[in-house]
């Protein structure tokens, strides 16, 4: 009879163990989930942001053409991205592009001292900021799922319910790894 009990408590407590490790993989999952929804809240906004940078680059440099439809191009890219790499690819891109863009500005003297350009060019500034926490949030939830995925015992749970790693958000160029300079 004690036998028994002491059977039927080691199973709960096992059965209870995995639950737990189940319910752990979950929560990563859901935390690496709403990482990257903070991305693309941040990408968007800096997405929507661009039309109105490069109408009123437009204005002052009609004659940066290339440059202008780069930005337009490399925005495009980056709302129909598919996927973290895909995504952070498309964004690597348009950071360039936003770049080019900011440099062509630079020639300008009338179009930096534009309260509109320069108000665009804070609001830029902060977005950058926003994304790159948002990029950590998310890759640091991505290192505590892949850490729970991978680890024994976890392993074998999360494979057998599916949990599997999740990508970074990587920049892979040192160059591209710094925020974008803006000059007010």
């Amino acid at each position: 009879m004690i036998g028994l009990l002491i059977f039927v408590g080691l199973i709960a407590l096992i059965a209870f163990w995995l639950i737990g490790i189940y319910n752990g993989l979950v929560q990563k999952r859901a935390l690496v989930e709403e990482g990257w929804s903070g991305i693309e809240t941040q990408l968007k906004r800096r997405s929507n942001l661009i039309p109105n940078l490069v109408e009123t680059v437009k204005g002052y440099a009609a004659h940066e053409s290339g440059t202008l439809e780069a930005v337009t191009e490399m925005r495009a890219k980056s709302l129909g991205a598919n996927g973290v790499a895909e995504q952070a690819g498309a964004e690597r891109a348009l950071s360039g592009a936003i770049g080019n863009l900011l440099a062509v500005a630079e020639n300008y003297p009338d179009l930096k001292a534009n309260e509109n350009f320069k108000a665009l060019q804070g609001e830029l500034s902060t977005l950058e900021n926003e994304i790159q926490l948002s990029r950590r949030y998310y890759n640091g939830s991505v290192r505590n799922l892949n850490i729970m995925v991978e680890t024994f015992p976890n392993s074998l749970i999360a494979g057998n319910f599916g949990f599997r790693k999740a990508e970074y958000f990587e920049i892979e160029d040192d160059a591209d790894r710094a925020v974008p300079e803006v000059a007010f």
